[in-house]
């Protein structure tokens, strides 16, 4: 092959992930080739909440204010009690002085992917091949070798450097034999799409709501069209099971009972994992997004975290791109930025959040009521808990990391 078709980043997945590396990477003038292994656009609705610091890099693709027109502006979250109503109301607002988007956006991701392929377009040398599913990795001293199956058979793509944003089931991290360190947590979660107005029947309700009860925790989240439900399930039944029209209602009615069947426009039963990987960096193959680090959605931080990946890994790739003098192990800095990042602050909030919802016992879970609401009426401490839930915190403390 020669060296022109070499000359070019290979990102396996159209995701969020590899959408943000794409884009980032052909605005800077660098060949892209994206191989996704569906046929078009997935419109998966498990993340939608975009904080601060992601809409702030998303303007440097236009996307920012896209996903502030497709969606919903939540400057408020809370913790609820089921039984005793609001605990502790967050106010992004505090942070006004810190960032021009002092607030979450509820905004589907597919929407982001659907405007980042769209952008795409405009270059030229960028591309997204569909039905491309990952299979093996190599590589040399010069280049990557990304065998695909396709509808036509298998197929060898070369590159000289590969993004692995393939999902938490991660083809190229598989193929790389890079162990994914971590738990399965011992519940399904199921999320539910309704129309029905939550805020017109539950007081003093902000728009992302994490609700706790000892026997059933309940998060609930408005968007511009629906509002979502995700409740947790036994891990020992089945998806069809979780999902079924009788369970789901059964489900719903617990939230808020009413006379009618609720309507519902989406269901997922999904398991959930909190695992990050021994190495994102190998050679020259760079893991990203869920094939770097999947957790529990209780924080918002997982689709976040992504975006914040491909922003860190794509400035460092492109200066090495740029000027060939910068050695390649320079990349290990983005490994270590990023993998403390995902341990330190992603899953340790995701934790946090799921030890207050799950607390059965009173005295502990009145003593995390305390603290919330003490937090919320100290103007310093709500800030800085406000600082690191939005992570900004996360990408102040990078610099630290050499």
């Amino acid at each position: 092959m020669n060296d022109k078709a070499i000359d070019r980043v290979l990102i396996a997945g159209a995701g969020p992930t590899g959408m943000v590396a794409a884009r980032y990477l052909a605005g800077e003038g660098i060949p892209v080739t994206v191989l996704e292994a569906s046929t078009e656009l997935q419109k998966d609705l498990r993340a939608s909440t975009f904080h601060p610091p992601t809409l702030e890099m998303l303007e440097r693709f236009g996307a920012a204010q896209y996903c502030i027109d497709q969606g919903l502006i939540c400057p408020l979250w809370q913790f609820r009690d089921r039984q005793q109503g609001p605990i502790a109301t967050f106010d992004l607002g505090l942070l006004a002085d810190i960032t021009p988007y002092p607030y979450r956006v509820q905004c589907e991701q597919w929407r982001l992917n659907g405007f980042l392929r769209e952008e795409l377009k405009q270059f030229p040398h960028a591309e997204i091949r569909y039905g491309c599913r990952t299979q093996r990795v190599k590589q040399d001293n010069n280049s990557v070798t990304l065998t695909i199956d396709t509808d036509d058979g298998e197929e060898d793509i070369q590159g000289r450097y590969l993004i692995g944003s393939d999902g938490a089931a991660s083809g190229v991290r598989k193929s790389l034999g890079i162990e994914f360190e971590g738990m399965t947590i011992p519940e399904a979660y199921l999320t539910l799409s309704t129309p029905f107005d939550f805020q017109q029947v539950l007081d003093d309700l902000a728009d992302v709501a994490y609700l706790s009860d000892p026997k059933e925790w309940v998060v609930l989240l408005r968007t511009k069209s629906v509002w979502r439900v995700l409740v947790p399930t036994s891990a020992d039944t089945t998806d069809e099971q979780i999902t079924n029209a009788a369970q789901v209602q059964q489900r719903l009615q617990s939230v808020y009972p009413r006379d009618t069947d609720y309507e519902v426009v989406h269901r997922t039963a999904y398991r959930v994992h909190e695992r990050v990987a021994k190495q994102y960096v190998k050679g020259r193959v760079f893991l990203a997004g869920d094939a770097a680090h999947i957790n529990n959605p209780l924080g918002g931080m997982g689709m976040n975290g992504s975006i914040h990946d491909a922003m860190n890994l794509c400035e460092k790739l492109t200066a090495i791109w740029k000027d060939p003098s910068i050695p390649l192990d320079t990349m290990t800095r983005y490994e270590r930025q990023r993998r403390k990042v995902a341990i330190d602050t992603v899953q340790a909030q995701a934790l946090r959040n799921r030890q207050i919802l799950n607390e059965t016992d009173q005295s502990k879970r009145q003593a995390y009521y305390d603290d919330l609401k003490a937090i919320v009426g100290d103007n310093e401490r709500h800030r800085q808990y406000l600082l690191r839930s939005s992570m900004i915190q996360s990408l102040r403390d990078l610099e630290d990391v050499q």
